[in-house]
């Protein structure tokens, strides 16, 4: 069960360091002379540094963890989303909206999530993508950065000190 665990948690990693994304269903409309309804489906990205930075103060300002959100029941879902549905309509607008022109499209994004996508949809990519943000990309580079410290001798010049 660990190795079963341990892989899924890798390709989460990779999802989101690779920047695959998640894609969703926003809205099923229903067409005459059609069998089957078209889906609208959007993927969700990991937002640019700015994006990150506000997707993080809006999760914050929440005051609720990723667990605590899975172990909701439907009455506390349902007090969560009447405090915090717009914050949270906006986190995924973040995730959405990707790129230098996105504060153009963030609210109206956000408002079309909040008027006309399902709420099971929107808790279950905040959940989601709660899960995959985090600093856990930036560690490796970080490790890179106190390794090629230049005020630290390396190893070729430890004995001559130059």
């Amino acid at each position: 069960m660990d190795i079963t665990l341990e892989r899924a948690i890798q390709r989460e990693a990779a999802d989101a360091l690779l920047n695959i994304g998640i894609s969703i269903p926003l809205k099923e409309f229903r067409l005459p002379f059609r069998k089957r309804p078209v889906k609208l489906r959007v993927t969700l990205k990991r937002p640019y540094m700015s994006g990150q930075i506000q997707f993080a103060q809006t999760y914050l300002s929440m005051e609720v963890t990723a667990e605590q959100m899975v172990a909701f029941t439907k009455d506390e879902q349902m007090r969560f989303m009447a405090k915090h549905g717009a914050a949270l309509c906006r986190m995924i607008a973040y995730t959405i909206c990707v790129g230098p022109v996105r504060w153009l499209f963030v609210r109206p994004v956000s408002w079309f999530i909040r008027n006309c996508v399902e709420q099971h949809i929107i808790l279950a990519a905040a959940q989601k993508f709660v899960s995959l943000m985090g600093t856990d990309p930036f560690i490796p580079i970080i490790r890179l950065a106190e390794r090629t410290n230049p005020m630290k001798l390396r190893l070729s010049r430890a004995a001559k000190g130059s």
